[in-house]
């Protein structure tokens, strides 16, 4: 029987969630998960329930940060890449990785910086898609039911009645407007897409042959430099890699995918705005952590630290204090908290990086 190995990417810096998400401290060691666990070790502790085998997919950069958080990963389970060139790459150097150290296995990836609750139905999920990977030549993925009409996710229309547990495929949806949205819902057979993925790792590569095959030429080169022990070799080939997500360079375009559908609380706190929804929020409409006092706001989010924040006539704001550095955005832009750190990067500010 096929050995099941959980990958688990863990890249990457969140930089909408600065700055609290910083390249000492990224997204997925932060305490979000449940019981303010890091989200990583709460991604680690899940994988653990449905695989044989668990192995940290990362960049080199963040070896020591992994390691605080996951002593136990030794040096055999870590897949390193030697720079972030998008999930494409991320995903191909670990099937092509575990093609050699677990042949025939089945992977699951599972990102480390989601939030789950409703851990025994998302394991049985990832239970459906590993066993489906395991006895046909498909790629899976994990698709959850929309519980309501978000404009933040992207989709995967898979209608009709499961099949041995999985539906077919039909297309992919970038993130779509709010009346679209609404229509999927209403409609059924939309699921969302949270790039949770399993395959045999053979018949992963070989969908990475047939579309992404400038890819998997290039991470073969990698491999090779590798075993000749040239890591600098290696790191130059993989900087000029083509970066692409392998939602658009293999999944959108493979005849071979199926969807297993799913019913879970789930979250990717991609933004501020995301996060403070899962903080309760008082009669005002505004969720705060930390010390804080609010005169007439209404709306707004306060992420204290070390210090009491105090707001006066606030309305749909964002909040975010730190030791050296302090955020304020309104909630509708959210998603641009990214530009500060491209223009702490233009100015060279590595020190709030």
């Amino acid at each position: 029987m096929s050995r099941t190995v959980a990958v688990i990417p863990a890249g990457g810096a969140g930089t909408r969630l600065w700055p609290r998400s910083r390249r000492a401290t990224p997204k997925h060691v932060l305490p979000l998960g449940e019981r303010g666990r890091p989200l990583l070790r709460a991604s680690y502790d899940r994988a653990k329930k449905v695989a044989d085998e668990i192995f940290v997919l990362t960049e080199t950069r963040q070896r020591e940060i992994i390691a605080s958080v996951l002593p136990e990963v030794d040096a055999d389970h870590l897949i390193l890449e030697p720079s972030a060139r998008g999930t494409t790459n991320a995903y191909g150097l670990a099937a092509l990785t575990l093609s050699r150290l677990v042949p025939g296995a089945v992977m699951i990836a599972l990102p480390a910086d989601h939030v789950v609750r409703g851990t025994a139905q998302a394991a049985r999920a990832v239970r459906t898609a590993v066993q489906a990977a395991a006895s046909r030549d498909v790629l899976v993925t994990v698709g959850l039911k929309p519980t309501f009409p978000s404009t933040g996710l992207g989709y995967i229309h898979a209608p009709g009645r499961p099949n041995r547990g999985t539906l077919r495929v039909k297309r992919f949806i970038e993130k779509p407007a709010a009346a679209t949205a609404k229509r999927f819902l209403r409609e059924g057979g939309y699921y969302w897409n949270l790039a949770w993925f399993s395959w045999r790792v053979d018949v992963f590569i070989e969908e990475l042959a047939r579309h992404a095959p400038r890819h998997l030429a290039g991470l073969r080169k990698v491999i090779a430099a590798r075993d000749s022990g040239d890591e600098a070799a290696a790191a130059r080939v993989y900087r000029r890699l083509p970066v692409e997500v392998v939602d658009r360079s293999v999944m959108e375009k493979t005849d071979r995918l199926v969807l297993v559908p799913a019913a879970f609380d789930w979250a990717d706190i991609g933004n501020w705005a995301e996060l403070g929804v899962r903080v309760h929020a008082d009669a005002r409409g505004n969720s705060v952590e930390g010390e804080a006092v609010l005169v007439d706001t209404t709306g707004s989010l306060v992420f204290g630290d070390r210090r009491l924040v105090a707001a006066i006539g606030l309305e749909d704001m964002i909040i975010v204090d730190t030791e050296d550095a302090l955020l304020v955005v309104p909630r509708s832009r959210a998603q641009d908290v990214r530009r500060v750190v491209d223009v702490l990067k233009r100015a060279r500010k590595t020190r709030y990086l």
